[in-house]
């Protein structure tokens, strides 16, 4: 029998994960500052282990984040009929918690040109289609 990841801890892990990415902090400098190994640090960015409140704690220090940080945007607990997440924020999410996906967001801030915006998400937006199709 398989053990599935709380989505909870899921959700926390890719929070803590999206931040440590947006202060450009490693997991080794991260797990240090943690006192824990660097393999404890992607089982809590992964969400195979649960953090503790006082190890939550000390992540908000760490990462310069108010406890709320890690529950924004968690998806509601299900009442009985199927829950859903929102989309929506869960791409933005997975976006934010990889290092190209930050690259790309500061980068494309830097553009001040509305019309070279639009060309830039429509060419992501096309790139994004033929790569969807060929697997």
């Amino acid at each position: 029998m398989t053990k599935h990841p709380n989505a909870t801890d899921v959700h926390v892990g890719k929070r803590m994960r999206m931040r440590r990415l947006m202060l450009q902090m490693s997991q080794e400098a991260f797990a240090t500052k943690l006192g824990v190994t660097f393999q404890q640090v992607q089982k809590y960015e992964k969400g195979v282990n649960r953090v503790s409140a006082s190890r939550l704690q000390q992540a908000c220090n760490v990462l310069q984040v108010p406890v709320q940080f890690f529950f924004e945007g968690l998806p509601k607990a299900e009442t009985g009929a199927k829950g859903r997440e929102d989309t929506s924020y869960a791409l933005i999410s997975d976006l934010l918690s990889s290092p190209e996906g930050i690259a790309l967001a500061k980068g494309f801030m830097q553009i001040e040109d509305r019309v070279v915006r639009r060309h830039i998400v429509k060419l992501v937006t096309q790139i994004g289609a033929s790569g969807a199709s060929k697997k």
